[in-house]
């Protein structure tokens, strides 16, 4: 067997916990930015459930800059002030760049699932304009093989192609295989990634194969000279997210919604939301 680059990490997350809307809203933080020298470019995700009853809005005006943010939706549907409806297959795509206000007032019509994840920008894009995108389910391509249904959200798995929606060079595909199937995707050598199951439970091959189910998150092996990696799916199949992104290798500086080099970039966007010097998330082109 080719040498294939395997799993460096794997972390068992605890169950969901309480959110921050309150009763109906339970998440797992499966990254929190404390090891950012790991997890470059990777800042934060957040697996949210939010379960409320029909007509209730949740949320607020908050600002952001510094960073890009990935919303996934998993399962269910919401409709949101700014971003409009949100189903379950859909991508939001925001750059913060530098510096936006996100309205955030959402109602969720029934059972929600979405994935939120933070990543860097490059140094020279970090205080770009701010920028938002909407990626519906029915325009994600499908790499279709046997016993595989991989939607390729950004960047190249197969022969399928998607230029990415964020500065960042990032790859995310939503693999499904059906029991036994084997998948294989190549990434560059400078992509650090991870991989976070849905559903289900995986074999991750490698120097030593390990298996990866629901509720952990696998991180990849980064460095050698081997850029792809084999996933096979266990007896009843599986479903998992797989995201990898370009290292940066600069270090950052967060306080809350802001992401800085410094602390003097902190200070200036801190400064730029008290005055009011922040577009809103509806006020950006589509």
């Amino acid at each position: 067997m080719d040498a294939v680059r395997g799993l460096a990490d794997v972390i068992t997350l605890p169950v969901p916990g309480p959110g921050f809307i309150g009763e109906g809203h339970t998440a797992i933080h499966v990254m929190q930015g404390r090891e950012f020298a790991r997890t470059d470019p990777f800042i934060m995700l957040a697996d949210d459930r939010v379960d409320l009853p029909p007509g209730t809005r949740a949320g607020g005006p908050h600002p952001h800059a510094g960073f890009e943010i990935v919303t996934f939706a998993v399962e269910g549907e919401a409709r949101d002030r700014d971003e409009g409806l949100l189903r379950a297959g859909d991508v939001l795509w925001m750059t913060a760049g530098s510096g936006v206000v996100h309205n955030e007032d959402v109602e969720p019509l029934g059972r929600l699932r979405i994935l939120q994840l933070w990543t860097t920008l490059p140094s020279g894009s970090r205080w770009a304009p701010p920028r938002f995108a909407h990626m519906p389910l029915e325009k994600v391509p499908v790499r279709r093989e046997p016993g595989i249904d991989a939607r390729v959200y950004s960047g190249t798995s197969g022969a399928v192609h998607v230029p990415s929606h964020t500065y960042l060079p990032l790859t995310l595909v939503d693999v499904r295989l059906a029991a036994d199937a084997v998948f294989e995707q190549e990434l560059p050598s400078s992509y650090n990634g991870f991989l976070y199951p849905i559903d289900g439970e995986i074999t991750v091959d490698g120097t030593r194969p390990q298996r990866l189910a629901s509720g952990q998150i696998g991180w990849l092996e980064f460095g050698g000279p081997s850029t792809t990696i084999r996933l096979t799916a266990r007896t009843n199949g599986s479903r998992v997210m797989l995201y990898a992104g370009a290292r940066q290798n600069v270090p950052i500086v967060t306080h809350g919604p802001f992401v800085g080099e410094t602390h003097a970039d902190l200070v200036r966007v801190s400064r730029a939301y008290a005055e009011g010097r922040m577009p809103r998330v509806s006020e950006l082109g589509r």
